[in-house]
């Protein structure tokens, strides 16, 4: 805001005015301002298309007929996402750290894929249901890892300091989520 000294007309005192019209430094505060919210809103846009990516390959992996190397394929590209996102987000990247927080987040999920990947040696019946489940396992599972890591990056997270049990219920809500998108 500017304020200017304006002559009163009942006295040779000047009264001062505001005027709406902002100094310099305000406008250059706006524009970084906006330019600050532009660049989250491009970074989001970018980190969510890395993560519609990565589950789309993630259920094209996911129709492989070979039983358990599937779900190697799928830890592999959930790993490889989880590098991805790093980057974006200029954040210290570790294999085996990402492995490790991929699975802890997976746990109730394994047990499942493994069943469905087994059921696919059953032929025909087997191999349809299980090629149709992994795929929509596969697809939310790297939608859900996806959107849980671009979450807790966006909040300053590492992945040292992810936790995979405060995240356990955020997963599995974005795992349903992602179930939705894989029938879509």
């Amino acid at each position: 805001m500017t304020a200017t000294n304006v002559k009163n007309e009942s006295s040779e005192t000047p009264t001062q005015v505001t005027q709406d019209t902002p100094t310099p430094n305000e406008a250059a505060s706006a524009i970084t301002m906006e330019q600050v919210i532009d660049k989250k809103v491009a970074r989001l846009s970018k980190a969510h298309n890395t993560v519609i990516k990565y589950a789309i390959g993630s259920m094209a992996i996911s129709s492989v007929l070979l039983p358990v190397l599937d779900i190697a394929a799928l830890t592999a590209i959930h790993v490889k996402m989880l590098h991805s996102l790093a980057k974006q987000y200029k954040i210290e990247f570790s294999h085996d750290l990402a492995k490790s927080l991929t699975a802890s987040l997976l746990g109730a999920v394994i047990p499942v894929a493994s069943a469905i990947s087994i059921a696919k040696v059953v032929p025909l019946i087997g191999q349809a249901s299980g090629i149709i489940s992994m795929v929509i396992l596969g697809g939310a599972s790297s939608y859900a890892v996806g959107k849980v890591f671009i979450e807790h990056f966006e909040s300053g997270g590492t992945f040292l300091t992810f936790n995979p049990e405060i995240s356990r219920d955020k997963f599995q809500a974005l795992f349903e989520e992602g179930k939705r998108f894989g029938t879509r």
